[in-house]
């Protein structure tokens, strides 16, 4: 403020607030509302959230939905232990629909253990790759420029994941349908986003053309009443899951 000749009366004039707001701004460090703040950093010729950094915060994700527990901006801001730890959760279910998602076991080499300790316990586990010869997985690698790349991650997919057929309480099945939102399943239709379902909690990883998943948003849900968000997702994998195609074990 001393920089630019701004005084405590000079800005609260100019953003129309009492002196004695200002003075508490710049002496206790208090944050003013985002409009007020706006324009101080406008008038100072500076970035508001260097000025507040508490204006950087989300907002709370309950104020958005109740279902909402958090919101990521793209899946690699994620640790994977969310996934892992969310999963060793469960009690009842557990459900993946993806193309291949092998971010999982390439960062935790003991996913299908958890997974069968898990289906040891009681869980029901559902898991859907994509079936790497299909249209739709060619044309997902196209439009993400990335080529082969794609039926070749559907195919470590299931060679990390075939071990687990027929092993009780887990069935793995393969999909062909377009992937725009992943979950942990296998599906025949049109996938817009990846699910990583536990019991009520699913993290959903949004698919967005042209990007790549660890790229896109997720967003954590947990169930908090019926005909909501959460179950708007769990009866899509079980639609896809409906037209999938049993994977065998090996031989």
């Amino acid at each position: 403020m001393s920089a630019g000749g701004w005084t405590y009366a000079t800005l609260a004039q100019e953003v129309e607030v009492d002196p004695k707001s200002v003075e508490r701004w710049v002496n206790l460090g208090r944050t003013p509302r985002r409009a007020t703040a706006l324009q101080a950093a406008k008038a100072l010729g500076e970035d508001v959230h260097a000025l507040w950094p508490a204006l950087h915060q989300a907002r709370p994700a309950r104020a958005i939905s109740p279902e909402l527990v958090a919101l990521y901006e793209q899946r690699a801001d994620i640790p994977v232990s969310t996934f892992t730890d969310l999963l060793a959760q469960a009690r009842e279910r557990i459900d993946i629909l993806v193309y291949a998602a092998v971010f999982l076991h390439e960062a935790y080499p003991r996913l299908n253990e958890l997974l069968t300790e898990r289906a040891a316990e009681g869980c029901t586990v559902r898991i859907a790759i994509g079936d790497a010869d299909s249209d739709n997985v060619q044309a997902r690698g196209q439009e993400e420029r990335f080529g082969h790349g794609i039926e070749s991650r559907c195919r470590l997919a299931l060679m990390h994941y075939r071990p687990l057929a027929g092993t009780p309480g887990i069935e793995v099945r393969a999909h062909d349908t377009t992937l725009y939102n992943s979950l942990y399943r296998a599906h025949d239709t049109t996938l817009y986003n990846s699910l990583y379902r536990a019991d009520d909690q699913q993290l959903v990883n949004a698919h967005v053309w042209g990007v790549n998943a660890y790229a896109a948003p997720v967003w954590h849900l947990r169930r908090h009443e019926t005909g909501g968000m959460f179950d708007t997702y769990a009866e899509s994998f079980d639609a896809v899951w409906a037209t999938a195609t049993p994977v065998r074990e090996e031989g």
